[in-house]
């Protein structure tokens, strides 16, 4: 399927780019666009969480991580249909890391992929699953989990992988996700009391 990047998505992009940029963001970026950090972070977050309130807290870490399954492998179907082509393939100019080093499209590179899978961003969509479902199931948190969905989301425009189209796309899904998985989680737990906390 054929993707037309709209001009105001262009722009964006490329204000975030290739002009908004300096040393400290190109040092911190890929941290915020790394799930390897997430992973390490939620592995904490486990190991306290079963400390503080018992082993039952592993059902809802348990949850989380399969609304963020269930949100990765339904980006990936959308991808598969939609081929975008991610920016760093498409557009000249663009800033990306390439075995960790900064690198940029020169001004006479021309687009040479069909396909791509950069429509919807699954990073945006992962994200924004488990800080929604976070809120839902640790009511105590806060706002603070949106932090996560909102800087992997800037990160991805940053480092030439995604259109701001691509992250909103992303960050929608991962509220329908979130919804779902959560409504399903209540019904469960409504069902089966002992699965509670």
């Amino acid at each position: 399927m054929f993707f037309a990047t709209p001009a105001l998505d262009l722009q964006l992009f490329l204000l975030i780019n290739q002009h908004w940029h300096n040393g400290l963001l190109d040092t911190i970026m890929p941290l915020f666009s790394s799930m390897a950090v997430l992973m390490v972070i939620l592995a904490a977050a486990v190991a306290v969480a079963v400390l503080k309130g018992g082993k039952k807290q592993l059902i809802l870490f348990l949850v989380l991580l399969a609304g963020m399954g269930v949100s990765d492998f339904t980006t990936k179907l959308a991808k598969d249909e939609i081929h975008r082509v991610r920016p760093l393939n498409a557009v000249a100019g663009t800033r990306f890391v390439e075995s960790g080093e900064w690198r940029s499209r020169p001004d006479s590179f021309v687009r040479t992929k069909e396909n791509g899978s950069s429509y919807p961003s699954a990073h945006c969509a992962n994200t924004m699953t488990l800080a929604l479902l976070a809120l839902l199931l640790w009511p105590g948190l806060k706002a603070w989990p949106l932090l996560v969905p909102l800087l992997s989301g800037y990160s991805r425009v940053y480092l030439g992988k995604h259109y701001p189209t691509d992250v909103l796309a992303g960050w929608l899904w991962g509220v329908v996700v979130a919804g779902a998985v959560w409504l399903l989680w209540r019904e469960l737990a409504r069902r089966y009391p002992s699965l509670r906390p």
